[in-house]
């Protein structure tokens, strides 16, 4: 994984009907996509990830050397290396994870987000294209184009109903009229070249390897450290967390059974307000590594100037995947975090490496721009 570029991998022979070509499978969701499809096995992956910021090679440690695994650094935009990976793998799939991700990176530097979330997906739409009309009859009939997004698109919920498929789409943030727009890029390619696509939109995901700028790792790791714990506005906010590992699964079972050409709404049933996951997050962090003098680290909650444009519910229903796909959650968020909150506490070298980067765990997305797209401290 060192190096940039393609790099040309032999594996003979190749069964070309079970080789999946994801698309930031270096990232939080990719990441665990990777390993849970290898787990599962019969399948070969050609993993393409940029490794910016969030891709992190750390996480795919455990598929060095093994012939299931194929990582290429490079671009979801470079034309030319996705047709040339195309080309030799002869993926019978594609699912792009591969995405600007960060709502408060995205106030601060909204041109990334367009140019990775938009203009990416349309290039790979382009290759996915020229690719599947090029195939045999029988590959184009089995080929899928999964493109994996996020109930943000939808907006923002009163204190009542949940997001469908049928949600008119209403993004408020630069990364979700990001993901909205790839989103009707992919809907487009279906409609109007016959591209047989498959969109899922997912709830807030948690669980390991996940980037500790968001809420739930940047919680715990703050925790354990005994420093303030930043809270937007009144911590009310409210949001249906999604363990990675079942939003992961969905996906598998959207590639193998999913309709054509239809949308998937995937969510945990597990709507929470921040100030609570945050509390929760404080218990189980209390009971396993107590403070000196048992100082309860709730007393650590400090509320801090909310986020521009702060949606304040989101809520999935996900009776569609569940009625027509036979999918079902198999953690609760009571079993998730607490999974979750122990995984990071055996792997805080994997979070000391990610650490060790440029990210410092602070707050990102202040009231402006910065004139430099960096972050905005605020803490």
């Amino acid at each position: 994984m060192q190096g940039p570029g393609y790099r040309p991998f032999a594996l003979e022979p190749v069964d070309r009907m079970k080789t999946l070509l994801v698309t930031g499978g270096a990232g939080f969701i990719g990441g665990n996509f990777v390993l849970e499809t290898l787990a599962a096995g019969g399948q070969r992956i050609v993993n393409l990830d940029k490794l910016t910021y969030a891709g992190n090679p750390d996480t795919l440690a455990s598929t060095r050397g093994k012939t299931d695994h194929v990582f290429v650094e490079g671009d979801i935009g470079d034309r030319a290396l996705v047709a040339r990976l195309l080309d030799e793998h002869r993926p019978f799939a594609i699912v792009n994870f591969a995405a600007e991700s960060h709502v408060d990176r995205s106030i601060d530097g909204p041109a990334d987000f367009v140019q990775t979330n938009v203009v990416g997906t349309l290039a790979l739409l382009e290759a996915s294209l020229a690719y599947w009309r090029a195939s045999p009859l029988e590959q184009q009939d089995a080929f899928r184009f999964l493109q994996v997004s996020t109930d943000e698109v939808y907006g923002s919920l009163g204190p009542i109903g949940r997001f469908s498929e049928e949600s008119p789409y209403q993004p408020n943030s630069p990364y979700s009229a990001s993901k909205a727009a790839s989103d009707h890029l992919v809907r487009a390619f279906h409609h109007t070249y016959g591209l047989p696509t498959l969109t899922t939109n997912c709830s807030n995901n948690y669980g390991p390897y996940q980037f500790p700028e968001k809420l739930i790792p940047l919680m715990i790791q703050k925790a354990l450290a005994g420093e303030a714990l930043p809270v937007y506005g009144d911590g009310r906010n409210v949001r249906d967390w999604l363990y990675v590992k079942d939003h992961c699964a969905a996906i598998r079972r959207v590639l193998e059974i999913g309709r054509v050409g239809e949308v998937y709404n995937v969510g945990g049933d597990a709507e929470r307000e921040n100030i609570h996951v945050v509390k929760t997050i404080c218990a189980l962090l209390d009971e396993r590594r107590p403070l000196a003098g048992g100082a309860k680290r709730e007393s650590l909650i400090s509320y801090v100037r909310d986020r521009p444009g702060h949606d304040r519910r989101y809520a999935i229903d996900a009776s569609k995947i569940k009625r027509d796909l036979g999918w079902r959650q198999s953690e609760s968020f009571e079993s998730g975090i607490a999974r979750t909150v122990e995984w990071y506490l055996d792997n805080q070298a994997w979070v000391q490496r990610v650490l060790d980067g440029s990210y410092r765990m602070e707050r990102l997305g202040g009231d402006e721009i910065s004139q430099n797209g960096g972050p905005r401290p605020t803490l």
